[in-house]
């Protein structure tokens, strides 16, 4: 179907003898046609109603008369169920947050979410005054509440939920209903800024850390992280880092290492950021000149000591030309006494040589194209005594 969420007729028939509590009941009534392309008879019986339905198989004739029991039956249906009430008002599956992500793209300005801590929460102190251990043992937990700071550009949004990405999503929404009205900015480069602005639209993709790394390794400058204090009870530990980069140095705090060393990151970067931009230093262009072929493959004393069908080949590939062709013409004689007859094609050349086995009448072809192309003759390896 093209919709894998719309009910087929069967599923609506159900529904609908359900609600009037009656059983519907499929019988095959006849099956004919040959084994490939066999046709079915399907009746439904729905109270003291029946229909019947053709198919080419079971199934699509009992879906055939289902979908004749719903449009001819004079039982009363049940009312159709509202659709459910997107919780996010979008269409389809997609979150506030994924929506947020593509405007905040078009506009240029990034969507930075930030956790913040949660509100406290009073302390609700049980009564043990009053008698009853039902009351003293079972009492209601409070719920925990997330808290989350979305940025996007100049403008700030605070959300909620029972859970971190609950609360992106909220305050997503709250982004999406203020932003998708307003015109979105243009960027115009002025006084020659365009190369800051692309160096900085490429730093807000990197974390704080690694562009501390990369200015301190183009200035050759060295770096040092390290975490000097650590306060607090076990389950609410809080560090502080300081950062050296050459003369500099910055201290960050929080409720973890990584985030006390992005925070000094981030204090130590409005420092560097005051530098004087590096000189630019231009790359000599590098030319390379094509080494002559030391070796002319084409002369006609070329691979003299080679084999002839690898000398035939490299020759073939040195003029940048087709590869021999070889094709087994006859096999001829008696069994312990064979011979072949190998061909072999070269352009327009056409050559041929015979030996006892085929490795050997197609050297001997090989060799006699060479010598028709105007090559020396190979020399002969060392004869190897053959197996009779």
């Amino acid at each position: 179907m093209a919709n894998p969420k719309e009910k087929t007729p069967m599923c609506l028939v159900n529904e609908l003898a359900r609600f009037n509590r009656i059983q519907p009941q499929y019988k095959l009534l006849n099956e004919r046609g040959p084994a490939h392309a066999k046709m079915f008879t399907v009746q439904l019986t729905l109270g003291e109603q029946t229909w019947e339905a053709e198919g080419s198989s079971i199934k699509k004739a009992q879906h055939a008369a289902a979908s004749k029991a719903l449009n001819e039956t004079t039982l009363p249906k049940p009312t159709p169920r509202p659709p459910k009430n997107n919780v996010n008002n979008n269409p389809g599956s997609i979150t506030p947050t994924v929506e947020l992500n593509g405007l905040a793209m078009k506009r240029g300005e990034p969507a930075i979410y930030r956790p913040l801590d949660p509100k406290p929460i009073p302390n609700y102190r049980a009564n043990y005054n009053f008698r009853g251990m039902y009351n003293q043992r079972y009492h209601c937990p409070v719920p925990k509440i997330f808290y989350v700071q979305l940025t996007v550009g100049n403008s700030e949004f605070f959300g909620e939920g029972k859970t971190r990405q609950a609360a992106r999503h909220n305050a997503a929404m709250k982004a999406l209903q203020a932003l998708q009205n307003e015109p979105i900015p243009e960027k115009l480069p002025q006084n020659g800024e365009t190369g800051k602005e692309s160096e900085e639209d490429k730093d807000a993709n990197k974390s704080e850390i690694s562009v501390v790394f990369e200015i301190a390794l183009k200035r050759n400058i060295p770096v040092s992280f390290e975490v000097i204090k650590e306060s607090g009870p076990p389950h609410m530990k809080s560090f502080v880092t300081r950062v050296t980069v050459g003369e500099f140095t910055a201290e960050g705090e929080g409720n973890s290492k990584k985030l006390s060393k992005k925070r000094a990151a981030m204090a130590v970067l409005q420092e560097l950021k005051k530098l004087p931009p590096l000189p630019v230093i231009e790359k000599p262009k590098l030319y390379f000149k094509k080494r002559p072929k030391t070796i002319l493959k084409t002369g006609p004393e070329y691979g003299q000591g080679m084999n002839p069908i690898s000398r035939l080949a490299q020759i073939q590939q040195a003029k940048k030309e087709k590869e021999p062709e070889y094709v087994l013409l006859s096999e001829r004689g008696m069994p312990r006494r064979r011979e072949f007859v190998m061909q072999v094609k070269v352009g327009n050349e056409i050559t041929t040589g015979t030996g006892p086995n085929k490795k050997i009448a197609k050297r001997n072809a090989a060799e006699a194209m060479l010598l028709q192309l105007g090559y020396k003759a190979s020399t002969p390896l060392q004869d190897q005594p053959e197996k009779v």
